[in-house]
């Protein structure tokens, strides 16, 4: 791993990470929500830039990836402004979100020498994100149906995937020698 890759990758998690809670504070109608998701896209935009920019053999996946992310929060700034022809932008993001994801979305899971050992570690977190997003999905499905307690659903939802791209923030890495070819989430 290059070093530009090692410092560009703790600024996106934690903007990431600011980006959900800011989703958190704005369902809970907080001051300065917006703000904080505004700030929040401009520097995941920025920063992927520079971090494309930096990268030295740009295959056409790096290509997608850029698009995908800086019309992510094109789109994300725009709506914050409350800009409304943003259909434009929706649909890009689409495109990519399909060609990413058929390209290298499910390459994660292909572990074709099937030797790779995940430590309990590994797995808790990984439990944790599996029931984070299900917090998400099932809390948001169940605001539409105005039930109770769904925002307590969704928060800890977005509070359990914060926790998990943080993760890697609070903890001292590796030193063994791994070369983290099997990385959970890869930016």
């Amino acid at each position: 791993m290059s070093a530009y890759k090692k410092i560009l990758k703790l600024p996106l998690r934690v903007s990431l990470a600011i980006l959900l809670l800011g989703i958190l504070a704005k369902m809970f109608e907080w001051p300065y929500a917006k703000d904080v998701i505004l700030y929040s896209f401009s520097i995941i935009g920025i920063l992927y830039v520079i971090r494309f920019f930096y990268k030295k053999q740009k295959q056409f996946i790096d290509y997608t990836k850029l698009v995908l992310v800086s019309f992510w929060s094109i789109y994300g700034v725009l709506t914050i402004l409350d800009f409304s022809y943003t259909l434009f932008f929706l649909i890009i993001i689409a495109i990519t979100f399909i060609m990413w994801f058929i390209m290298e979305g499910t390459a994660y899971f292909l572990d074709e020498d099937r030797k790779t050992k995940n430590t309990s570690y590994q797995i808790l977190w990984n439990f944790a994100l599996v029931f984070g997003t299900l917090g998400i999905i099932s809390g948001s499905l169940l605001r539409i149906l105005h039930w109770e307690y769904s925002i307590h659903l969704l928060s800890l939802g977005i509070t359990v995937v914060a926790a998990y791209i943080l993760k890697d923030v609070f903890v001292p890495e590796n030193s063994s020698g791994d070369h983290h070819s099997n990385e959970e989430y890869q930016l």
